[in-house]
């Protein structure tokens, strides 16, 4: 396939192009209609078609001869703990996981809760799920109560499948204490919570409502996958939303699994066989697409990894992941690098270990910067891709498709439209904007297989959010631009944009030039109150370590940077050195957090959050700057 002639086809004829995709999965009944149109702008895809994901998974592979072959690899520093699954005993395992859910009473449709580490279990509960057509929504393990009792009321779950605890660096967060108080604070009760004991933290089970996991699932008999309508859900996703109500994004089954059958084969380039490792939590929707369903779709071994790239036990884990099970393309997010780099600047760890078994980096999750890009490009001597996608489309809309020809990579940029995606930059009225000239971002309906198409319990905030700003076109909230080759170049979310006197300036341009000095680890630039030009720039900036140079010199030579890149009007004068900044579980800073306290506002502390507490240490250095304005 040609990369140029799939994208023009998947636009001209988007029936006629994800019907020939879909030929790649196995239905238990074959869709006739591909493509059907509603009358309030959403779509569905494949609509008559049946099959089931955990059989695309697990089952589709051992019928495929790769019964044998190591599905999932499962790696703990944190723990010392390692294991391997073959597809047949993953499938064994599954299955039996699915007749103990059945037993309790949960049948097709009904919703579970996962709120669980990065163990082999929580995958197997996802895929158990999927097995019945149970509709499994995944809460990031230690997740704070309250958030978790929100996502309870809204989903609605028969039953909650939990762990004693969750682990980090040398920190045990125990989960059962957390699911009691946010049962307390829930409307709705499900009927179960089946606990999985881990010896690192004692447990206590509340009688008639809690089961042990180890006395329950192996006492239950295997089930058999049934079929479900390519439109039920796979699972909800809760991102956070403005109302403070999480948004439960939902995601099908047949637009999943051809979306993630296509972009593993075209996209990654993977091949059945191959060790695939998605470095990213179950939580997040890149566990869903690139640690479980994606890479067991596509026949591969996938890598579930309990650890960071820091400090487990060193700079070097991710390195000594590859040499000791010989991945071949990976996924990871920039933050993840950055903190690597900023450990170990000259990268003297991944000299210790072979890496000549990897293919590609793929990174995503926000803004990829120069100076990474650069650094872990010449550190691997492997190409590194920037790609773009969102919790919302469930797969990569701008990325390198490594394994279609004619592909071309350009570092700076996230890449071209991905087939099946028409990428379009408007202005602030909905006209369309030329090359280089930044707008929003936003993607032509009808969205490709995969993208959800409405939120759990409420159609209306998903037109509303998504399809009422401009007409025609799915509203993506980021902002940036196309270049005169329809490489497509992320800024930011349309709010990471400051006006200075008039001018408005995107801060991810800035953030790129800043984070090229060699004394930069990572940063983060926002718009601070101003009296006379309305907001000028701020720079909170962590040092790589080891670095010596002085606050006011960085000053002096990132002004003198941004001046010559954007010029004076940036106004780019002040930085502030800090020893972290506030980010999600999933590595994203939170620029949001941060412009709000800049602009001296209440700010509640995020359910995402990493660290709470780095809050407080960059609001009183927030502070000093907005009263310095």
């Amino acid at each position: 396939m040609n990369y140029q002639h799939s994208h023009e086809r998947s636009i001209a004829d988007p029936a006629g192009f994800w019907a020939e995709q879909a030929q790649a999965v196995s239905w238990f009944r074959s869709p006739t209609e591909t493509l059907r149109a509603l009358a309030d702008g959403t779509h569905q895809w494949f609509a008559d078609g049946q099959l089931n994901s955990c059989y695309l998974a697990l089952d589709q592979q051992i019928e495929q001869g790769r019964g044998e072959q190591t599905a999932l690899i499962y790696d703990s520093p944190v723990t010392n703990r390692k294991a391997r699954y073959s597809y047949r005993e993953l499938r064994d395992e599954v299955a039996r996981l699915a007749g103990a859910l059945r037993e309790l009473g949960v049948e097709k449709g009904d919703r579970v809760i996962i709120y669980m580490p990065m163990v082999p279990q929580a995958a197997m509960a996802m895929l158990a799920c999927a097995r019945i057509g149970a509709v499994h929504s995944v809460v990031f393990g230690g997740f704070a109560p309250h958030e978790l009792a929100l996502r309870i009321d809204d989903a609605k779950p028969r039953l909650l499948l939990t762990a004693s605890c969750g682990l980090e660096f040398e920190r045990v967060i125990e989960y059962k204490p957390l699911v009691d108080k946010a049962l307390e604070l829930a409307s709705h009760r499900p009927e179960h919570v089946l606990v999985l004991k881990r010896p690192q933290a004692p447990v206590t089970l509340v009688p008639g409502r809690d089961l042990d996991w180890h006395a329950i699932v192996p006492l239950a008999d295997p089930v058999e996958p049934v079929p479900v309508g390519s439109g039920d859900p796979l699972y909800i996703m809760y991102t956070s939303g403005t109302t403070g109500k999480p948004k439960g994004i939902v995601r099908d089954n047949g637009g999943n699994a051809v979306a993630l059958t296509f972009a593993m084969r075209h996209i990654y380039n993977m091949q059945a066989g191959d060790v695939w490792w998605g470095i990213s939590d179950v939580g997040w929707v890149v566990g869903h697409s690139l640690i479980v369903y994606g890479p067991l779709m596509a026949g591969c071994t996938t890598v579930l990894y309990e650890g960071k790239p820091i400090r487990t036990p060193d700079a070097g884990a991710y390195w000594r992941v590859i040499e000791e099970y010989g991945v071949n393309s990976l996924f990871c997010a920039p933050t993840a690098i950055r903190a690597i780099r900023k450990e170990d600047p000259s990268g003297a760890l991944s000299r210790r270990h072979d890496l000549g078994s990897l293919k590609h980096l793929f990174l995503a999750g926000e803004k990829l910067d120069s100076s990474t890009h650069q650094w872990l490009g010449k550190l691997t001597g492997k190409p590194v891709h920037d790609h773009w996608w969102q919790t919302e489309t469930g797969w990569p809309v701008t990325a390198p498709c490594t394994g279609l020809e004619g592909c071309v990579s350009r570092p700076g940029s996230s890449n071209r439209a991905v087939p099946g995606y028409r990428v379009a930059v408007l202005d602030e009225q909905g006209q369309p904007l030329g090359p280089n000239r930044q707008g929003a971002i936003v993607i032509a309906l009808p969205l490709p297989p995969g993208c959800a198409q409405t939120l759990w319990n409420d159609h209306p905030r998903y037109l509303q959010s998504y399809l009422a700003a401009y007409p025609d076109y799915y509203h993506t909230g980021d902002g940036g631009y196309l270049d005169e080759d329809g490489f497509v170049h992320i800024m930011g979310r349309t709010d990471d944009v400051i006006n200075v006197a008039g001018h408005r300036l995107s801060t991810g341009e800035m953030e790129d030039l800043v984070a090229r000095h060699p004394a930069v680890a990572e940063c983060a630039v926002i718009g601070v109150p101003d009296a006379i030009k309305g907001q000028v720039p701020l720079g909170l900036i962590v040092l790589k370590d080891g670095s010596r140079i002085a606050e006011q010199q960085l000053q002096r030579e990132l002004t003198v940077t941004i001046r010559e890149q954007i010029g004076a009007l940036a106004c780019f004068q002040r930085i502030a050195l800090v020893k972290r900044l506030p980010k999600t579980r999933s590595g994203k800073i939170l620029r949001a957090v941060l412009r709000k306290i800049a602009n001296g506002e209440a700010v509640a502390i995020p359910s995402t959050i990493d660290d709470p507490a780095i809050l407080a240490e960059i609001g009183a250095t927030l502070a000093v700057y907005t009263r310095a304005s």
